[in-house]
């Protein structure tokens, strides 16, 4: 499985097809527009602030990962004649075998189960590229984002410290 140019279809809950790729440059106003479309609330439980604008080196850094060290998925959405990015996830290597993970889903979208697809299918390329443990910070707020992670068929360690719960899956 090559990550730089993974691509699946998956079915949705409601029956709708979604496809789980790789995330490409080309892909930078999907992306912001993705980001547009979030509320405040989702913004803040994703960059743990308010966050409207990037720079173009944050935007860089989103867009033009490696696939060795950095691992980006998009789910993408045929609807309407359209192809939006409705959500992403993400993964950094941290240290030998253990990377950080962060999504999003943008909010009409939301409750799918699109962040469950894209918790799979990133995990399934970290457990190929050799990483044994995966983890996350997460507001205590973030319950859709604690779920995805219970349900993820991971065994799942967390400890909240402050207001942010830590959150360990190992995948082997």
């Amino acid at each position: 499985m090559q990550a730089a140019t993974y691509s699946v279809k998956e079915t949705l809950r409601d029956g709708n097809r979604i496809e789980i790729r790789a995330l490409k440059p080309t892909d930078r106003d999907e992306l912001l527009g993705t980001m547009s479309r979030m509320s405040d609330e989702s913004i803040r439980r994703r960059f743990f602030a308010p966050k409207r604008h990037f720079t173009e080196r944050e935007i860089d850094y989103y867009l033009n990962v490696d696939f060795v060290d950095h691992v980006a998925l998009v789910g993408v959405l045929n609807a309407d004649g359209q192809t939006p990015i409705v959500g992403g996830c993400r993964y950094i290597v941290t240290e030998p075998g253990v990377a950080e993970i962060a999504f999003a889903v943008d909010d009409k979208h939301q409750g799918r189960g699109i962040g469950g697809l894209l918790m799979k299918h990133l995990a399934a390329i970290a457990r190929e590229s050799g990483l044994h443990q995966l983890t996350a910070e997460v507001l205590p707020s973030n319950a859709p984002m604690l779920a995805v992670f219970e349900k993820a068929a991971l065994e799942a360690t967390t400890r909240r410290v402050g207001d942010v719960v830590h959150v360990t899956l190992r995948l082997t």
